[in-house]
């Protein structure tokens, strides 16, 4: 069953061709901080906004975070959650996802089994999504216990996605890591777009409004930044990186 985020980000991605969702890192925000980095990422046209990391904020410190978001702007808050740990009743939705190529069982289902009763229980929306760690990885590689997708081996991660799509999953994320030095190729992504037929993200490295365009140009249908709003100018680092995005289809 399709819930009421899944529809908006859906429907927005259709009327758009491509969107832009702003991740917001709870072990490097306040609340006040995330409320300002929600407000001004909105003014630019961010369509959600995203609250997870790689490492292990507090629980109530996450609670506050998605509080101070949540009062502060009316689209959706999604959960990136790192672990059960992740997980926040103030939330609107949570990507319940696999990291598809992890070594250790606890990241492909375990997880995802401590965690479905909470899901349940908070009436959290759950969005499947088929995670992929690429390129250099980073620390989401390192805690996650993936081996990461070579930038030259595009079929393996257009491999990886199919069977993401056919394990269930909604959305396909291709992650090349916090702070990147090099985003996802868009060979990569072409390769990966040509075999699945779900919508997909793609995140890490992208700084420019040149890497945004090249991104949705070569079939990213959401594409995600986060370390370019942790500092003051947000507003114009999302601004450009959206108009990146919508300059594919000028």
């Amino acid at each position: 069953m399709v819930g009421s985020v899944e529809r908006y980000l859906l429907g927005k991605i259709e009327s758009e061709g491509a969107i832009h969702m702003t991740l917001i890192d709870p072990e490097k925000a306040t609340p006040p901080h995330a409320s300002r980095i929600a407000r001004k990422a909105l003014s630019s046209g961010t369509s959600a906004i995203m609250v997870g990391g790689s490492t292990f904020a507090s629980a109530s410190h996450l609670d506050g975070v998605i509080r101070a978001v949540k009062r502060t702007v009316k689209i959706p808050v999604i959960l990136f959650p790192n672990n059960v740990t992740g997980i926040s009743r103030h939330a609107d939705a949570i990507w319940f996802m696999s990291l598809l190529n992890s070594v250790d069982p606890y990241f492909l289902v375990g997880a995802q089994v401590l965690g479905a009763p909470i899901v349940k229980k908070y009436r959290l929306e759950p969005i499947p999504l088929g995670y992929i760690i690429v390129g250099e990885g980073g620390t989401a590689g390192v805690v996650g216990k993936a081996i990461p997708v070579p930038y030259n081996t595009p079929e393996l991660a257009a491999a990886h996605a199919l069977a993401g799509q056919y394990l269930g999953m909604h959305f396909i994320y291709l992650e090349a890591g916090s702070g990147a030095k090099k985003p996802v190729p868009s060979e990569m992504i072409r390769a990966v777009k040509r075999y699945i037929d779900i919508p997909l993200i793609v995140g890490g490295g992208i700084k420019s409004r040149r890497q945004a365009l090249v991104a949705a140009s070569a079939g990213a249908d959401i594409i995600v930044t986060g370390n370019i709003v942790e500092n003051t100018a947000v507003k114009s680092k999302v601004s450009e990186i959206i108009k990146g995005i919508r300059s594919r289809r000028a």
